[in-house]
């Protein structure tokens, strides 16, 4: 489809503001090759394509990077995700990447107080007992202001931008048609699926825009950290907040990038390293939801070497299966063993959706060989971002993406790590990651955690048995309306007959197998009777039940692959 086609009327103006700032910037051929020059120009609109002689000098990334600054909110938290993008861009281009920043000139304060009241049905100075109009701090997206409630709580205010909501929105509209060009006349860029990469940084940064969503996400963080007094998380004053404003307890602490105040403070900076590791450790191995960026902004050190997270605009969210490869893809790396990193990255690549031709074989080559060259070298002299953000430039030069959660966590171990680093230099988050992976492992393969999983693996089943009379009347419904053909090649029937008595007597064995499982687990873990080498005899007799048909079961399949290869060469 010509993208002359996919730009709606409204979105002109600001395709003519975006044109202008990437030629004022030297990316007037970028401009040109897109076709925006031409688009506007049939609209009314003119561009000069010529651009100043001292832009033109700067390296590319340098020339993207004061473009998507000047550019705005959208484009800033485009380029501050693609700087965790390792998978996609190379080193120099992350670098200019990582430099972009969400300062922003403050908001008119008349601006800033009407919405206000908008949004709280009364003028600030009724509402708060002393509102500061002067920001605390102005980003891309909101500004801060402290304030005080009236029993004398210190909160801030964080209120977003007035009129940034159209803004946004056309800039992402703009955005995917831009990548759905991309896609169609760059073919080396569809194993990138740039459509769904633009749409998902199009959730994840409406998402952001919804103040109150922020404080929800403060407060799952905080419900996770109940038993942890080390770990602060803002209190949430839901009474004001809104889409448009939040309102949170005013942590008073040392600014995270302060160190000279941390060591006049008597704080422990290895201490707060560590606890700062094994926080955010514990969001994603064991919780699932983390903080995506825990840079030193977002972080103030307490009394007593406490650490407070501050900004959940931004956070990451992993399933209990991503985080089982996680698992052990992390120890593999940790404990150096390559063939544990090859099937998580093959898994996961898979997952992204991999581009045609890629040579497995060789990729799993290299993954080996870069992870065996770290055998023998000490825990404490591994950095585990450093090897994340290595592996994924392996995977980048297979022209291989890695799904946007993984991108966004490995972004945030780099980060992490980074800020260990600052905080104390001897820091090694690999020395502390191990034994938590270790006991998160444990914890996985404990009976109960066994039998947790096994009793919902009976529940899928059941559901899978329970719907399938419900599947089949859909299907006779489907083949009345539509008709069906059937071609039958008669002297294929016996083989298809056979085949499909042993596929019943396997789903018959497999079924009993589970039961056998659920059972068992359950036997183990009851007090008294018969016990067999120190276990309940009958746990244990059907653990060696369930291993025999098991064992039935893999021969089974292995001796009808073999049949199978054996009847193909026949067929020729």
């Amino acid at each position: 489809m010509p993208f002359a086609t996919l730009i709606a009327a409204r979105d002109l103006g600001r395709l003519q503001e975006i044109a202008s700032v990437f030629i004022r910037h030297g990316l007037g051929d970028l401009v040109r090759r897109l076709g925006w020059a031409d688009r506007l120009a049939r609209a009314g609109h003119v561009l000069r394509l010529d651009h100043a002689a001292d832009l033109a000098r700067l390296d590319p990334p340098v020339q993207l990077r004061l473009a998507l600054e000047e550019l705005g909110p959208t484009f800033v938290k485009l380029g501050q995700i693609l700087a965790g993008r390792a998978d996609l861009f190379g080193p120099t281009w992350i670098a200019e990447f990582e430099k972009l920043h969400s300062q922003a000139p403050q908001v008119d304060p008349a601006l800033v107080r009407a919405q206000l009241t908008e949004d709280l049905g009364a003028p600030p100075e009724a509402v708060f007992a002393r509102f500061d109009a002067e920001p605390l701090a102005a980003a891309s997206i909101a500004q801060v202001h402290a304030a005080a409630l009236h029993d004398g709580t210190e909160v801030i205010v964080k209120v977003r931008r007035p009129g940034i909501g159209p803004v946004i929105e056309a800039d992402l509209r703009l955005l995917e048609r831009l990548a759905a060009l991309a896609e169609d006349e760059w073919p080396d860029l569809r194993p990138y699926q740039p459509v769904g990469l633009v749409r998902q940084f199009g959730r994840s940064l409406r998402r952001e825009l919804d103040l109150s969503s922020e404080c929800r996400n403060a407060e799952r963080i905080a419900a996770n950290f109940a038993n942890q007094p080390d770990i602060v998380v803002p209190k949430v004053y839901w009474d004001w907040t809104r889409e448009r404003i939040n309102v949170q307890a005013r942590i008073v602490g040392i600014p995270g990038h302060d160190l000279a105040q941390a060591d006049a403070a008597g704080l422990d900076r290895t201490l707060l390293a560590q606890r700062g590791a094994h926080a955010v450790l514990k969001m994603i191995i064991d919780d699932g939801f983390f903080h995506a960026d825990p840079h030193p902004g977002n972080v103030f050190y307490l009394p007593g070497n406490r650490l407070a997270f501050i900004d959940f605009g931004m956070v990451g969210r992993l399933s209990e299966a991503r985080r089982d490869q996680l698992l052990s893809l992390m120890l593999g790396l940790v404990q150096r063993e390559p063939e544990s990193v090859v099937e998580v990255l093959l898994a996961w690549t898979q997952d992204a959706g991999p581009g045609a031709g890629v040579d497995h074989e060789a990729l799993q080559q290299d993954v080996i060989a870069f992870v065996d060259q770290y055998r023998g070298t000490e825990l404490a002299k591994l950095s585990l971002g450093g090897m994340l953000g290595d592996v994924t430039a392996i995977l980048r030069e297979y022209r291989l993406a890695l799904p946007a959660d993984l991108a966004l966590l490995i972004k945030t171990f780099i980060t992490l790590e980074g800020l260990g680093r600052t905080l104390a230099p001897e820091f090694h988050i690999a020395t502390e990651a191990e034994p938590l992976l270790e006991a998160a492992v444990r914890a996985r393969y404990e009976p109960k955690a066994l039998m947790q999983r096994g009793w919902t693996s009976a529940l899928h089943a059941v559901r899978l048995l329970t719907g399938l009379p419900r599947e089949i009347t859909r299907v006779m419904r489907l083949t009345k309306r539509t008709g069906v053909q059937v071609h039958v090649e008669v002297r294929h029937l016996e083989r298809v007959a056979d085949q499909l008595d042993i596929a019943a007597s396997r789903l018959t064995v497999a079924l009993v197998v589970a039961a056998l499982i659920i059972g068992s687990s359950i036997v183990m873990t009851v007090q008294g009777g018969p016990t067999l080498f120190g276990l309940p005899a009958f746990g244990l007799l059907g653990f060696l039940a369930a291993g025999g048909g098991a064992l039935w079961l893999a021969w089974s399949v292995l001796r009808s692959g073999r049949a199978s290869r054996h009847l193909g060469r026949g067929d020729e």
